[in-house]
């Protein structure tokens, strides 16, 4: 099973490196650039495997770079709010 199948295990996928590139000192915006980087790949290279990951890859094909930055903060910020839950 990919990490891409089911949304719930891709945010946890996603607060597990988050919590390793923070353990590594890596400062917010470096995980946020990272975080871009990551989507970007994705939804140029991927399908959506499920309904969620549909309606990002769309909103980030609609996006302009700034937005997608915002988008990929806002994804982090997503993961570490659910830790602190």
């Amino acid at each position: 099973m990919s990490v891409l199948d089911n949304f719930d295990t891709w945010k946890a996928f996603l607060a597990d490196r988050l919590q390793q590139a923070e353990s590594q000192g890596m400062g917010q915006q470096t995980i946020s650039n990272m975080a871009y980087e990551v989507g970007d790949y994705l939804a140029s290279n991927t399908d959506a495997k499920n309904n969620e990951e549909a309606v990002l890859q769309e909103i980030w094909t609609a996006a302009s770079e700034d937005e997608r930055q915002s988008i990929a903060s806002a994804m982090v910020k997503l993961v570490q709010n659910q830790g602190n839950a």
